[in-house]
């Protein structure tokens, strides 16, 4: 989709890069930017060694984000970095320029579950789910020093879950009252109502990785139905393990997406868990709900994107009132 934060390359920037990278014998034989995104451009490089990476760009550093934007190929590269190292499943990492905002990576050959899930069957999406399950326990493995995203100027980080995921709400907050974004109740409301089931938080003491964009579209499989790789890590943050099933389940029920609670936690999930898993709901929810003011979608395009999002952070924030604290 496009969007304002993706820079526009021209093919001598993107040589640039890849001279930079693999250096000057690096000939780049065609172009192709990926459209599905979102947020970064993306751009399909093929060498004529017969390579094929991916060069990622970060929005222009000028450009006005969401509170939550801060620093996102540099987490994207820490995510990578952490996630390797304990055998997730990624594209290698060729090369980095954070300051410039590049990262170089290998590119998958496998097609992505969004576009692979409707010609399977339910055995086979179970298999593949479970799997996936398994692969998001694995990231949350990973420990960090602190809750929080980590960016360099330290915000939203905290000894505290309770503390760190508060500060998370309080700036997607601001950014739609500051956007003037309709929401489902007003901002104060909402804030109020997740403060009520705040102590629930303390619950967690382990600052985990969480890649916390595992959506279908990120998640690619193989010709033989297995996961060849996990891609996206920008939005990771060191949170409550749990947070990975917001984009596991995308507001589903567990019941409603087999294979995922199986291969994640390999239990049900308990009373305060849910609730738990509720609120993070909600916060992904006001940003999908908030993005599109920093973005310029098309606004006939993003239409139902908008209307599904604004849907379920209605339904999130009715569950959440419905729960006792």
């Amino acid at each position: 989709m496009d969007s304002a934060t993706k820079r526009d390359l021209d093919r001598s920037e993107i040589q640039r890069v890849i001279t930079a990278a693999l250096g000057p014998t690096a000939r780049i034989t065609s172009l192709h930017e990926f459209t599905d995104g979102f947020f970064n451009a993306v751009h399909g490089v093929d060498l004529a060694d017969g390579t094929r990476l991916v060069l990622k760009a970060a929005p222009a550093p000028d450009l006005k984000l969401l509170r939550c934007e801060a620093d996102l190929m540099r987490t994207e590269h820490e995510f990578f970095r952490r996630a390797a190292a304990a055998g997730v499943p990624l594209p290698a990492l060729r090369y980095a320029d954070l300051d410039a905002g590049y990262l170089l990576l290998d590119r998958l050959n496998g097609t992505s579950l969004h576009a692979l899930a409707p010609r399977l069957t339910p055995e086979q999406l179970y298999r593949i789910r479970r799997d996936l399950g398994r692969i998001g326990a694995r990231i949350t493995t990973v420990t960090g020093e602190l809750f929080g995203y980590p960016r360099r100027d330290g915000h939203t980080r905290s000894p505290s879950w309770r503390t760190s995921f508060l500060t998370l709400v309080e700036d997607i907050l601001a950014d739609a009252v500051e956007h003037d974004r309709p929401l489902p109740m007003a901002a104060d409301d909402i804030a109020a109502l997740v403060r009520r089931h705040a102590p629930l938080l303390d619950d967690v003491t382990r600052p985990a990785l969480v890649h916390f964009d595992l959506w279908d579209g990120n998640v690619f499989v193989d010709d033989d139905l297995a996961i060849e790789g996990i891609i996206d890590g920008e939005r990771a943050l060191y949170a409550d393990p749990l947070a990975e099933l917001v984009s596991l389940l995308m507001f589903r029920e567990p019941d409603a997406v087999p294979g995922v609670l199986d291969g994640f936690l390999g239990r049900a999930l308990t009373d305060r868990e849910r609730t738990r898993l509720t609120l993070y709901n909600v916060y992904l929810g006001l940003i999908l709900v908030t993005e599109e003011a920093v973005r310029a979608y098309d606004p006939v395009e993003y239409a139902p994107m908008y209307r599904w999002a604004t849907d379920q952070l209605t339904g999130q924030l009715r569950l959440l009132r419905q729960k006792s604290a």
